[in-house]
């Protein structure tokens, strides 16, 4: 993700006191606001000055900042500090979290400290500073609407992510057990980090989550799975979905659909003669006829060998031929190839 140089963002110095940093802040949101401003990129703009005006005017949110160095440049690759690495971040934009627009650079900081806090209590809160002071017909909220006591209209608080299964997870009436990782604000030091030994510094503690997921029979790749009330949450109460995509992962299967493709190695000889071979699959150990004058690629069909059917029964098994030389050739055997070799010039 980019980095984000907060402190040219609003135009001040690294050094800039509170009251330069909420005149520019000022100046820029009136500037910027997308009832005054109708340009396209003047939404974008208003985002990232109130996400460094809400760093910036909290001196634990900046002290934390600043600890990160000022030999950065705006725009730069940034990997998150150690301990960060669970947070689930939307590539480029703005991450759909309760707190309205939020970049990932942004949660890859401060994490889940506004799940605590609020985004809207947050806002200005170490400065007084309100946005009816920063427009005089009324407040506006950072989405360019007017302030209500009445809870906001939710995020998108769902979340979807990839999960890999295997051949046998899908072959299994088990539920696969997945962790999630979360991250709270570290109660120790009520989120400010610092030096605190609780969570490291970084004002947030992980926490890992298994949830027991079921593979429904029959499932394609690319299917959701819907796990109701896993997803974000927010400070209303508010609790989104988990979605899992699944995507077939298998060292040994190839998955296609309810069909299975698996490589059986034979040597040239058993090739030229044909042979039986000891097989493991998904349904028990099975012996399988090679037939003679096979070749590399081709498909022997094992029928209800595969995966469970929506409907009932098994695909099937295809059995995928691969010639290759023994690993280790005594010197009787390599005579009997030069020769084999001579007879085939």
């Amino acid at each position: 993700m980019e980095y984000k140089d907060y402190y040219k963002i609003l135009g001040v110095e690294r050094d800039a006191d509170l009251a330069k940093i909420k005149s520019a802040y000022r100046k820029l949101a009136r500037k910027y606001h997308p009832d005054v401003n109708k340009s396209p990129d003047a939404v974008n703009k208003f985002k990232d000055i109130n996400e460094a005006y809400e760093v910036l005017s909290d001196k634990d949110k900046k002290a934390r900042y600043d600890s990160l160095g000022a030999n950065w440049q705006e725009g730069a690759n940034f990997t998150p500090p150690p301990g960060f690495e669970g947070f689930n971040f939307n590539q480029g934009g703005y991450s759909q979290d309760f707190s309205g627009g939020f970049s990932d650079f942004f949660s890859s900081i401060f994490g889940d400290i506004l799940n605590a806090q609020g985004a809207s209590r947050a806002k200005g809160r170490s400065s007084g500073t309100s946005y009816e002071d920063i427009f005089s017909q009324g407040g506006f909220n950072q989405y360019g609407g007017k302030t209500s006591s009445k809870p906001p209209k939710s995020e998108n608080l769902d979340v979807t992510q990839d999960l890999n299964v295997t051949a046998a997870d899908l072959m299994s009436n088990m539920p696969i057990s997945v962790k999630q990782n979360t991250f709270e604000k570290c109660t120790k030091c009520s989120g400010v980090g610092s030096n605190c030994y609780e969570c490291g510094g970084t004002g947030v503690k992980k926490q890992t989550k298994v949830l027991n997921v079921k593979i429904p029979r029959g499932i394609k790749e690319g299917q959701k799975i819907r796990l109701a009330g896993e997803g974000k949450s927010d400070e209303y109460g508010r609790k989104g979905d988990l979605y899992f995509v699944l995507r077939f992962k298998d060292s040994e299967y190839s998955i296609k659909d309810d069909n299975l493709i698996k490589n059986v190695e034979i040597t040239p000889s058993e090739a030229v003669f044909g042979c039986t071979k000891n097989i493991e699959t998904l349904h028990g150990k099975i012996n399988i006829k090679i037939p003679q004058n096979s070749r590399t690629g081709q498909m022997l069909r094992l029928k209800n060998l595969g995966l469970p059917l929506k409907t009932g029964g098994y695909g099937n098994l295809n059995v995928k031929i691969m010639i290759n030389l023994p690993k280790e050739l005594t010197n009787k055997q390599k005579e009997l190839y030069k020769q084999l070799l001579e007879l085939e010039k």
